[in-house]
């Protein structure tokens, strides 16, 4: 599908000057079926292997996932705490193609620490081998079991957030509204990181600098035709897969959104969190200039230290409100 929108214009005199040099030595790649094991193979070495964190508590266990699969998850707990703590259901990024749990473990265990909170990041199966619905039903299977498991864990039930960023950020929005709609896992708070909620933003972004750097056009149509298994912006699109299409947002936990100006998803980002804002849920949005997909990664860059300061206030504001 040809992206209708505006001619595209170079944005590399708009990205912040501390993130240019990441920008730089970022591989250039073309996301395609021939070049999926090659890139899954180099993002599976990342936080691969024995593990140990300091002041936590980390393994690795199995639950049981949907029709007979036993689904991946990593845990983490603070040692030696009393009560009861907050807990994060957190799912990586990737294009819906891409990533795994251990990938995000170094950043899982840092905010674990700087909230004293339980996570459980999920290692769901991956399209196109698996497309919808199976990565959510891996997810919400880890989700209830979170739940079932909070006395064991020492896990407040009242206060469990889903978290991710790109198209994990999806399948955490995806998650809100299935649990919404099933009501047998309550979730206070979703925290999504440049969420991918939107198949018809190849079809309808009008933006002449959004999306050139990291994940472009062409990859999104790749990520969500792998997830959708078939062709992105076609009227049947269920909108648990691709939540900016959900025809009602009300009734869902408060949301926080953060996304770069030069996101290809800025657009919709900034439109969910309207649409939410409009339906009644407390939605908290930061787009940030110069940022591009993935810019929060970038280490020592202030745009960066600026952005996880505004995710792990959100998330500590949240869990103090329950």
């Amino acid at each position: 599908m040809q992206n209708t929108g505006a001619p595209k214009c170079s944005s590399r005199h708009l990205v912040d000057l501390e993130l240019l040099p990441v920008l730089e030595a970022l591989p250039l790649f073309d996301l395609s079926m021939e070049s999926l094991p090659a890139m899954r193979s180099a993002r599976a070495a990342i936080g691969a292997g024995d593990q140990a964190f300091p002041a936590l508590q980390f393994e690795r266990r199995k639950v049981q996932g949907p029709d007979g699969h036993t689904v991946s998850i990593n845990l983490f707990r603070p040692e030696g705490a009393d009560g009861l703590h907050p807990a994060i259901l957190h799912i990586h990024g990737g294009g819906y193609v891409l990533g795994t749990a251990d990938m995000t473990n170094a950043a899982n265990a840092a905010t674990a620490l700087k909230l004293d909170c339980v996570i459980v990041s999920v290692d769901y199966r991956l399209a196109p081998e698996t497309p919808f619905p199976g990565p959510l039903d891996d997810c919400y299977a880890a989700l209830r079991w979170l739940h079932g498991a909070a006395g064991e864990l020492g896990v407040d039930a009242k206060r469990i957030a889903v978290a991710g960023e790109s198209a994990g950020a999806g399948i955490a929005a995806g998650l809100a509204l299935l649990a919404r709609d099933r009501g047998d896992a309550p979730i206070c708070f979703q925290c999504l990181v440049y969420p991918m909620l939107d198949d018809r933003t190849n079809a309808d972004n009008t933006s002449a600098y959004a999306g050139e750097f990291v994940w472009n056009a062409a990859s999104n149509r790749f990520g969500w035709r792998a997830y959708l298994g078939q062709e992105p912006s076609a009227a049947d699109i269920p909108h648990y897969a691709a939540p900016a299409r959900a025809p009602d947002l009300s009734g869902l936990p408060p949301a926080f959104i953060n996304c770069g100006a030069l996101d290809l998803f800025a657009d919709e980002d900034i439109a969910y969190a309207q649409r939410l804002a409009h339906a009644g849920v407390a939605a908290e949005l930061h787009i940030y200039p110069g940022g591009f997909h993935g810019f929060p990664l970038a280490p020592g860059a202030h745009l960066a230290t600026i952005a996880e300061r505004d995710r792990i206030d959100a998330l500590r504001r949240a869990f103090k409100e329950k």
